[in-house]
């Protein structure tokens, strides 16, 4: 079977043409393949499809198997992949996902990385499923939950997938300056029960309106050094609570994104990079879990 691995700011996956391979089984394939010891090494398997109705589909699955609804900086590579392969001579593409049809658009690039913008729909916040702006007068969007003794408050935001997002100020000092005690939380709440289909956390610190860092664990994943979705939902939840303005660079692990909510559309833009690490080819019959 061939494959190219792809990455979007460190966070990396292995994609398959499903135009010209069989995958009979991705959950098996996404945990064999993301083993970065015995593997290929990845966050995660995505497979490029057709769709009646989108240009492709794409589905995806985190490392330990699990099916994401979307992935940010997975589809940006996406929209490279099939511009690189000449299936598509348009550098604006539509995508069908589990978490509905994304459009987008590659700025610029060359065969080693690209630049692509993805209309990444409208945020959700709290448990009402607010907007953004209905989102800004209202006070009570923050929510509590006890994990493992500790008492974290956090907004809930849909991205078509759900995420938490934790303001690092809200934090002891030993979860701000540990990064290890951090990311066990976000460990801790992907399986509470306040999310019975699991969640990605986002970590957040504010550091001026135009500017925001953040840490994710990834439902599925664990830590990675970059998420398109969850930037999406730490910048939405950091405009709801009239943090940030609506245009802000989301600084992650891996690099920046840049992150823009269009009011009028209600959407999020997400513009960040795409880039080919490797083709490749494997023979899945001698990999064993």
């Amino acid at each position: 079977m061939h494959f190219t691995k792809m990455e979007g700011l460190g966070n990396d996956y292995v994609y398959v043409n499903c135009f010209e391979e069989k995958v009979d089984d991705p959950q098996r394939l996404a945990r064999l393949l993301s083993d970065r010891h015995r593997g290929v090494g990845s966050d995660g398997l995505i497979l490029i499809g057709p769709s009646d109705k989108a240009d492709f589909s794409m589905a995806v699955y985190n490392s330990d198997g699990s099916i994401a609804e979307m992935c940010g900086n997975g589809i940006r590579c996406v929209c490279k992949y099939v511009y690189d392969n000449h299936m598509t001579e348009s550098r604006r593409i539509s995508v069908e996902t589990l978490a509905g049809i994304k459009y987008l658009r590659c700025i610029s690039g060359d065969r080693r990385q690209s630049i692509v913008t993805v209309d990444m729909g409208a945020p959700e916040i709290g448990r009402d499923r607010m907007t953004v702006d209905a989102a800004l007068t209202e006070k009570m969007l923050e929510e509590r939950i006890d994990v493992s003794g500790k008492m974290i408050s956090f907004i809930r935001v849909s991205m078509g997938n759900p995420h938490a997002v934790v303001w690092l100020d809200g934090l002891d000092v030993a979860c701000v300056t540990d990064g290890e005690k951090t990311m066990s939380i976000g460990a801790l709440m992907e399986k509470h029960d306040a999310f019975p289909s699991g969640t990605n956390v986002e970590f957040v610190r504010v550091i001026d309106r135009d500017l925001i860092q953040i840490r994710v664990w990834e439902r599925g994943s664990g830590e990675t050094m970059a998420c398109g979705t969850g930037a999406c939902a730490a910048a939405a939840a950091c405009m709801a609570k009239n943090y940030t303005n609506n245009v802000v660079t989301v600084q992650l692990g891996g690099g920046e994104l840049h992150i823009e909510y269009d009011r009028n559309k209600k959407t999020i833009n997400m513009t960040g990079p795409a880039r080919k690490v490797f083709d490749g080819q494997v023979d899945i019959f001698s990999q064993e879990e």
